[in-house]
C-alpha cells in the first residue's frame, strides 16, 4: 500500500504545509488537501507543490457544482504542471448544507454532473475541444447566451494526458459509478471489516463495466495513528469528528454519513447521535460514537495490533493508506506505518 495523509490544519494552513516536505522523506506518498467552505485546495496544492519533490498532491475533494468543468479542467492542468506530474484531482458532491449554504447552488445530481465532469476533464487533458450536450452544455446553445460559442481546447499542452481522478462517494450509485469510470475511489468513516457488506455490490457492478484500460480501482482510506501501550484513549480525539458528521452533517432525513452508521449496524446509535448533536448536546453525542468503530477505522494501539491493523485496512481493498500521525515526531510514525505496509 501507498501511504496518504489528510492535511489538517488550524488557522495558517502554511504552517502545516511547511512540515509536508519532511514527511514526504519519511515515505509518505499523498497528501490530500480538503476545502469544505475554509481556504480553497488548489492553492494550498500549489503551494505544497513548490514546496515538495515527489509526494503526489491531491484534492480531496473539489465539489462538482462550485467550478464549471472547464474550470476543473484548468485546475487539474494547472496544478499538474507545476507539480511536474503530481497532481490527484479528487471530485465528490459534498453535501447539501455546503453546496446551498455557502455557495448558493442547487444540490441536484450529483451522479450525473461527477460522470460528466470525469468525461470532459479526461477529454481536455488529452487537448480534445470540449463537446458536452448532458446536464453541462458545452458549447452553450445558439438559443442561449450570444450564440457565439464553439468548441474550444485547452489552450496549453498538459503535462500528462491523463491526471488521476477520484471520487468521494457512499451512496451505492455513486460508488457503483466510481467504480466504473474513476481512477480512484476516496470512502469516508471506513470500517474494513463491514465495508464489503456496506459497498462489495456496488464495487462489483462498477467493476462489470469498467474499462480495461482504466486498471483496477485505487481506493484511499484510514485514520488517526497512534503507536503504544498505553495510547486508547487518544481515539477519543475521533469522537468530536464521527460525531459531526454523523449528527451534525446535513438534517433529519438527508445525512448521507447518518445512513452510513446505519448500514454499519450502528442504527440505534445514529439516532440518538443525531438527535443530541441536533439538539446541541454535542458532548454527549460524541460519547456515544461506537467504541467498536472508533477502534476498527484507526490504527491506535501498541506496535502489533497497529500492524493487524494496517492488514485489515489492506485485506478491504485499500491501496493507500490514509494516516493523520498523533505523535510528537509524525516523520518517524510515518516511516514506522511505511515499513508496515510496504
Amino acid at each position: 500500500m501507498k501511504l496518504s495523509m489528510p492535511l489538517v490544519y488550524a488557522g495558517n494552513p502554511r504552517e502545516t504545509a511547511d512540515q509536508v516536505a519532511g514527511l514526504e522523506k519519511a515515505g509518505l506518498d499523498t497528501i490530500w488537501v480538503a476545502e469544505p467552505y475554509g481556504f480553497d485546495a488548489p492553492t494550498l496544492m500549489g503551494y505544497l507543490a513548490a514546496k515538495t519533490e515527489t509526494v503526489e498532491i491531491g484534492a480531496g475533494i473539489l465539489n462538482v457544482y462550485s467550478r464549471t468543468p472547464g474550470a476543473l479542467l484548468q485546475t487539474a492542468a494547472g496544478l499538474d504542471n507545476v507539480s511536474g506530474g503530481r497532481a490527484v484531482i479528487g471530485l465528490g458532491a459534498s453535501g447539501p448544507q455546503v453546496i446551498e449554504g455557502f455557495h448558493g447552488v442547487p444540490y441536484d445530481k450529483p451522479l450525473g454532473r461527477t460522470r460528466e465532469i470525469i468525461d470532459i476533464i479526461r477529454m481536455g487533458l488529452r487537448r480534445e475541444a470540449i463537446v458536452s450536450d448532458g446536464i453541462y452544455k458545452i458549447p452553450l446553445p445558439e438559443d442561449q447566451g450570444l450564440g457565439l460559442g464553439k468548441p474550444l481546447k485547452l489552450l496549453n499542452k498538459p503535462e500528462r494526458p491523463v491526471v488521476p481522478l477520484w471520487v468521494a462517494a457512499l451512496g451505492h450509485k455513486n460508488v457503483e459509478m466510481t467504480a466504473e469510470c474513476a481512477d480512484g475511489w476516496l470512502p469516508f468513516l471506513f470500517h474494513p471489516e463491514k465495508a464489503n457488506d456496506v459497498w462489495g455490490d456496488a464495487l462489483a457492478a462498477g467493476a462489470a463495466k469498467r474499462p480495461a484500460d482504466l486498471g483496477p480501482l485505487e481506493i484511499s482510506a484510514g485514520g488517526l495513528v497512534a503507536i503504544g501501550e498505553d495510547v486508547k484513549g487518544m481515539l477519543d480525539f475521533m469522537r468530536p469528528m464521527y460525531a459531526l458528521y454523523v449528527g451534525g452533517m446535513g438534517a433529519r432525513g438527508k445525512n448521507f454519513y447518518n445512513e452510513l452508521a446505519c448500514q454499519y449496524g450502528y442504527e440505534k446509535e445514529a439516532k440518538e447521535i443525531q438527535d443530541l448533536y441536533l439538539d446541541g448536546n454535542k458532548r454527549d453525542a460524541e460519547a456515544l460514537v461506537p467504541q467498536e468503530w472508533l477502534e476498527a477505522g484507526n490504527l491506535v494501539g501498541p506496535a502489533s495490533y497497529v500492524k493487524e491493523r494496517v492488514e485489515a485496512f489492506r485485506e478491504a481493498g485499500v491501496t493507500s493508506l490514509q494516516v493523520a500521525p498523533a505523535s510528537d515526531d509524525p516523520a518517524a510514525t510515518i516511516a514506522q506505518i511505511k515499513e508496515w505496509a510496504s
